[in-house]
């Protein structure tokens, strides 16, 4: 990234940590950006995580490793990683009317981790995520081995996991990734 890309990452970043104190509390921004310029190809990450529409912010500090823990935060799942299969093997099973990508490669790329099922219900503690699209999170292995996967998402103020298979693809199915600092 260059610096005022890197700046201009950091204005938004510092503006939506402010604006949402409650994800964080006790933690502060200038703790943050410090760990952010020494790791800039985290910035980087962020930055992918921006501009696919995931909005991303802090939601946790591990004390044990001192890493800063970044969710995609958008209201509804991000714009810019929907209608995909759940991953590279979902993908190449389908027959026809393939999507250009799927989630797990995508995030891969980005240099995120897709969201467990239990960090997508530590996110929906925060507010209100996906009432109007899901997400696909990270599927254990012996449910993809059988060729489904699970995405979740916020209905009549619970949060779903569901199934589907993994070639499967929908306009208002995407991920949210985690990005650690």
């Amino acid at each position: 990234m260059k610096a005022p890309q890197h700046e201009e990452l950091l204005r938004t970043l510092k503006a939506r940590f402010e604006k949402s104190m409650d994800r964080h509390k006790g933690l502060e921004w200038a703790e943050v950006q410090a760990k952010l310029e020494v790791n800039t190809e985290k910035l980087w990450s962020l930055n992918e995580m921006e501009r696919t529409g995931g909005e991303p912010d802090v939601v946790g500090h591990d004390q044990r490793t001192g890493e800063y823990i970044f969710y995609d935060c958008s209201t509804e799942s991000p714009k810019g990683r929907r209608s995909v299969c759940y991953d590279r093997e979902g993908l190449e099973s389908r027959k026809e009317h393939k999507p250009e990508n799927n989630a797990v490669d995508m995030a891969a790329a980005m240099g995120i981790e897709l969201l467990t099922e239990e960090q997508y219900r530590e996110l929906q503690k925060l507010g209100s995520f996906d009432t109007k699209t899901s997400s696909w999170v990270k599927t254990p292995s012996d449910i993809r081995k059988l060729g489904g996967a699970l995405f979740c998402d916020r209905r009549y103020g619970y949060v779903f996991v569901y199934h589907n298979g993994a070639q499967s693809y929908y306009s208002s199915r995407g991920f949210r990734g985690s990005l650690r600092v």
